[in-house]
C-alpha cells in the first residue's frame, strides 16, 4: 500500500490550501466551508447506488436480519456513531444496527491505527460478531483499501451476507466482490490526507441516508414523524407527544393520557386514537399491518373519507 498512496486522491495535495499557514482563521474556514460544499456533491453523484444499498438493508431488517458497519479510525467510529443513534431515534433494538471498530471500543476514544493493517483481525470480528447469512455488512474505509475493511468483507460474503462498500477512493480495494458499491469523490484534502475532514463529512451523510431511508422502508416513520421513538428523556417524551398530537389532532392532555394508556408507545398511542379501537386490539392491528402505522389505520381512514 505504502509506495502508491499518494495516488489516492484523498492523500492528494489540495491546491486550494497549499498556503493554508499562513492564512487567518476567517480565511481557513472559508476554505473549508468552500471545500464542503463539494461533499454533497460528490455524495448525489452516487445516489443510485445508495438507493440500492438501502433497498438490501431494508429487505434485510423486514426479515429480522441485522447491519453491521465494519471500519477502522474514523470510519470505524462514524459507523458506530450511526449505529448508536438508531434505537432512540427508531427504536430499534441496539443489535439490530451495530457498530465494529478495529481495535474494539477502546479504538473510539483512543487511536488503535495498528489494528486497521490486519487481514486477519477484520474476520475475526465478524466470527465473534455472529453475523450471519441475509445480514449485511457494509465496509467503510476512506482510502478504500484498509486491510481490516477488506477481511471483515471477505469473510462477511463467506457467510453469505450482503456486502456493500463505502470508500472515498473511486476504484477501490474493498469494492472487490461485494454486492454493492459506493465510491465517494470528495477529492483532496484541505489539510492533505486528513480523512477527517471531507471524507469524514460524506461517510456520515451516507451512513444517515442508509439508516434513515432503510428505517423510513420498513414503517419507522409515518409521513415524516419518527413514530418509533423511544421516549427515554424529557424531550423525546414531550416529541412523542406532540407527534400524537400533530397526527391524530388531539389535545395535549389527551395526548398524555393517551400516550400512558399505550406504555408510551406512539405508534399504537396513534392507531388507538385513529381507529377508536382499544389497546389489545390495536396492538393485534399493528401486528398484522407489520408494525406499518399507514397499513394499521389505511382501512378506517377510508372508510371516515367515505362517509
Amino acid at each position: 500500500m505504502g509506495e502508491n498512496l499518494h495516488q489516492l486522491q484523498t492523500e492528494m495535495r489540495n491546491a486550494a490550501s497549499e498556503q493554508l499557514d499562513q492564512m487567518s482563521a476567517l480565511e481557513i474556514v472559508t476554505l473549508m466551508n468552500q471545500e464542503d460544499q463539494k461533499v454533497a456533491q460528490a455524495v448525489e453523484q452516487v445516489l443510485p447506488e445508495i438507493a440500492q444499498a438501502v433497498e438490501l438493508i431494508a429487505e434485510a431488517l423486514e426479515k429480522g436480519r441485522r447491519l453491521f458497519y465494519v471500519g477502522a479510525g474514523t470510519s470505524g467510529r462514524l459507523g458506530v456513531l450511526d449505529a448508536a443513534e438508531c434505537p432512540p431515534t427508531f427504536g430499534t433494538d441496539p443489535a439490530q444496527v451495530r457498530g465494529i471498530i478495529a481495535g474494539g471500543s477502546k479504538a473510539l476514544t483512543v487511536a488503535v491505527e495498528g489494528a486497521e493493517d490486519s487481514l486477519t483481525l477484520g474476520p475475526d470480528d465478524v466470527r465473534e460478531a455472529g453475523v450471519q447469512a441475509g445480514d449485511v455488512v457494509v465496509g467503510i474505509a476512506a482510502s478504500g483499501r484498509t486491510p481490516y475493511v477488506i477481511g471483515a468483507l471477505a469473510e462477511a460474503k463467506i457467510r453469505q451476507a450482503v456486502t456493500i462498500s463505502l470508500a472515498c477512493n473511486p476504484g477501490s480495494e474493498i469494492n472487490q466482490g461485494v454486492d454493492v458499491c459506493i465510491n465517494l469523490a470528495v477529492g483532496p484534502e484541505v489539510v492533505t490526507g486528513s480523512t477527517r475532514l471531507k471524507a469524514g463529512t460524506a461517510t456520515k451523510m451516507v451512513l444517515n441516508m442508509l439508516t434513515t431511508a432503510s428505517m423510513v422502508r420498513v414503517g419507522k416513520v409515518y409521513g415524516n414523524w419518527m413514530v418509533n421513538v423511544q421516549a427515554t428523556n424529557n424531550k423525546l417524551r414531550e416529541r412523542a407527544k406532540q407527534i400524537v398530537m400533530q397526527v391524530t389532532g388531539i389535545e395535549y392532555p389527551e395526548a398524555e393520557t393517551l400516550i400512558a394508556e399505550a406504555t408510551g408507545d406512539v405508534k399504537l398511542a396513534i392507531v388507538m386514537q385513529l381507529t377508536g379501537l382499544p389497546r389489545a386490539a390495536a396492538e393485534e392491528r399493528l401486528q398484522c399491518a407489520g408494525q406499518k402505522v399507514r397499513q394499521a389505520i389505511e382501512h378506517d381512514q377510508e372508510e371516515k373519507s367515505q362517509s
